[in-house]
């Protein structure tokens, strides 16, 4: 009876590590899915570096109450998988949202996002988030531009004076 326990305990204590190392974790729904179908939506997420797990309910919750998010039980019902992700913040709930689109069966519920229980609207404003890449890229487009704009004011002076001149 206690090694039972002590594996229901060491299984929360990986849920509540998970919980709080990730920068995004989100809480689907899968019923209705075939097994194709989650094994697709699996790899995608892989092949993005997110990790989905199924837990029990009362696992996932007494880890969101260790974590302090208790917020987060209300999600925790039916079946329930949740995706976690430790390095890009956006993936999960991108790639989540995207399937859920082809697949209506895939309910996103929920998730916590860097510490912080979010709601089903806050997971799909995230999802609509450029990745990292594409964050970093408008920015030096923001940053370019200025100095852009300035070498066509230089470049069109610098032919006006040559006119005058001729």
């Amino acid at each position: 009876m206690s090694s039972i326990i002590e594996k229901k305990q060491q299984l929360v204590e990986e849920i509540t590590d998970k919980l709080r190392n990730s920068q995004t974790s989100v809480v689907v729904d899968y019923r209705g899915l075939d097994v194709s179908e989650v094994t697709a939506l699996r790899k995608e997420l892989r092949e993005a570096g997110v990790e989905l797990k199924v837990y029990k309910n009362t696992m996932s919750r007494r880890a969101a109450e260790a974590c302090e998010l208790s917020e987060l039980n209300d999600t925790l019902v039916g079946p329930t998988a949740i995706a976690f992700s430790n390095d890009d913040a956006v993936a999960p709930a991108r790639i989540l949202k995207n399937f859920a689109k082809d697949h209506e069966a895939l309910e996103i519920k929920g998730g916590v996002i860097e510490g912080k229980v979010a709601t089903l609207e806050q997971i799909k404003e995230l999802a609509d988030l450029p990745n990292y890449e594409g964050m970093v890229s408008m920015l030096l487009s923001v940053l370019q531009a200025p100095i852009r704009n300035l070498a066509y004011v230089t470049k069109a002076v610098a032919e006006q004076k040559e006119e005058q001149s001729a």
